[in-house]
């Protein structure tokens, strides 16, 4: 059931009836159910529908008072009613429901209803419903929908693996992700599937109807990683292409293969469809491309498995895929003036070092869901979740140690770029600092322009943190290291990775409430430009450079 943010909260021990936005879950009158009910009910009331139809009575146990209205939901443990003092939660425990409307405490039935991108439900959301069924004893069966369809519904409903009983239904409405925000902002979603971030307009709304701040990075959960991947025919022959050309690509600058060391023949873009959450994220992160919109001979497809399917029989198409989803078609290598090869891979892409990362997210709204809704969340997140999410091709996000020995490419890059002495010695410094440690595939990138993390960087904040907090790296030595684009002077640009290192550091810390901070030691330190990533020419290239490495000792 779908239950707005803004609440009216029976506040035992405050002698009051309080009207706020509730980041959790509201306050309770398990202790305190008839003295709750006589505060709320001695009070002057509080703004409320203008229509009300009472169809449930709540009750005390000692049937002392009572309160009146009508049923907005449950959810196996609270109700949710709208009365004449507002929107009341009131905990089942402490009160009997009396009315045609009231649920059955004893054969209730969690729904969860998810909604949004095609390319998560399919696949991605099916296999943890089912890997989180296993774990947990349940028997998950499911009904319609078929794989590579979208506006279809498929339904899990999980049952005890005993007694048989009918625990609870997910229902995963597969659409794209604006119509994911659509159905969540009418009330017909509980949770969003996105491939991109929520625009402003979609959290101004949200904000409005209720549902909490959805920036925020706790109402979001990122699933797992995918990428955004430039694809071409088995038999094309070129091998890589420059984020600066496909972006002119895209802008229509570039029309014609041979401007990318291809055939003469004219160019046959495939993009996701405008709708799509993966498509979006193209537009908002190709800056050339959004001024004037994409242009040129462009065909749209409605799913990934078509995009892959059409460019790989296309001798002159180019498309931007899914990485999970290239099929028959052929990824190409980024590239750039300075020389830098790229190649989109799991692990690349896990430390964000591919610069056209794609979280594949999960929205809620700041409002309570069921417990088994809340246990499937913590499941997402858990060691065996990583490994279905491998299975099923996308890229997860267990922490993996990585020795500098493995990083040769990276090296190479380095020394490639290093101009004079001043350059030799600060890589000299680094090979010295790094080389007795393994690098974490955790890393901390920053939005275009800006010193806030990306999305996937606030949310490996609460990930390092939960690891320090479970204590994976005691007595190590745990190094955040500050790295920077190449332009501007390098002192400036070794100053300002040191900045970043330092609030990365201090913002996971922050996080890690629960870690005991004797049992290991934490350092910030920056190396300014002496590792790119990418070549400097483009937008992307800079950002890509712009991040902060977590090296343990």
């Amino acid at each position: 059931m779908i239950f707005p943010d803004r609440a009216r909260t029976l506040a035992p021990g405050s002698g009051c009836l309080e009207g706020r936005t509730i980041p959790h879950f509201v306050t309770t009158i398990r202790h305190a159910a008839s003295l709750a009910l006589a505060w709320a009910l001695s009070l002057s009331p509080a703004p409320a529908p203008a229509q009300v139809a009472d169809d449930v009575t709540l009750r005390s146990q000692d049937g002392g008072v009572s309160i009146t209205g009508t049923l907005l939901g449950f959810d196996g443990e609270f109700y949710r009613i709208a009365s004449q003092y507002g929107e009341l939660t009131v905990d089942s425990s402490g009160v009997r429901c009396e009315g045609v409307a009231c649920p059955s405490l004893t054969d209730f039935v969690a729904e969860l209803r998810l909604s949004g991108s095609g390319t998560i439900g399919r696949v991605l959301l099916p296999a943890l419903i089912e890997g989180f069924a296993l774990r947990e004893g349940y028997v998950a069966d499911r009904s319609g929908g078929t794989e590579g369809e979208t506006g279809t519904e498929t339904i899990y409903t999980l049952g005890d693996g005993v007694t048989g009983k009918r625990l609870a239904r997910f229902v995963i409405a597969n659409s794209n992700t604006d119509e994911g925000f659509a159905d969540l902002l009418a009330d017909e979603a509980d949770m969003v599937m996105a491939l991109r971030e929520i625009r402003p307009d979609e959290a101004a709304r949200a904000a409005e109807a209720g549902l909490g701040d959805l920036r925020q990075a706790k109402w979001s959960r990122v699933l797992a990683l995918d990428a955004l991947v430039p694809v071409v025919a088995a038999a094309n022959p070129v091998e890589a292409i420059s984020i600066a050309a496909l972006e002119g690509v895209l802008a229509g600058r570039i029309e014609n293969w041979t401007a990318l060391g291809g055939p003469d023949a004219p160019i046959t873009l495939h993009l996701p469809a405008v709708t799509s959450g993966l498509a979006q994220s193209i537009e908002r992160r190709l800056t050339d491309a959004r001024a004037s919109g994409v242009a040129g001979n462009v065909l749209r497809h409605a799913t990934q498995d078509a995009l892959a399917g059409a460019v790989a029989i296309d001798p002159f198409g180019l498309g931007i895929a899914s990485f999970s989803e290239t099929g028959l078609a052929r990824p190409l290598a980024l590239t750039g003036e300075c020389g830098f090869i790229l190649r989109a891979t799991r692990r690349t892409i896990k430390t964000e070092d591919w610069p056209l990362t794609a979280p594949m997210f999960l929205y809620l709204p700041a409002r309570r869901l069921p417990k088994i809704a809340r246990d499937f969340l913590a499941y997402a997140a858990s060691p065996p979740a990583q490994n279905v999410i491998r299975r099923v091709g996308f890229t997860d996000q267990a922490s993996e140690e990585v020795p500098i020995a493995d990083q040769g490419a990276r090296l190479a890059n380095a020394i490639a770029v290093a101009e004079g002495e001043a350059g030799l010695s600060e890589l000299k410094r680094l090979q010295e600092t790094l080389a007795p440690r393994r690098r974490l595939t955790t890393s901390f990138r920053f939005e275009p322009g800006s010193a806030r993390l990306d999305a996937q960087s606030r949310a490996n904040v609460a990930g390092l943190a939960a690891a320090i907090e479970a204590g994976l790296f005691d007595t190590r030595d745990i190094l955040f290291a500050g790295f920077s684009d190449g332009v501007g002077p390098a002192a400036a640009n070794r100053a300002i990775a040191r900045k970043r290192a330092e609030a990365v550091r201090a913002a996971v810390l922050e996080a890690a409430e629960a870690a005991d901070p004797g049992r290991l030691s934490t350092r910030a330190d920056a190396f300014g430009e002496a590792m790119p990533m990418a070549c400097d020419d483009t937008t992307w290239g800079r950002g890509a450079n712009r991040r902060v490495e977590v090296w343990l000792d």
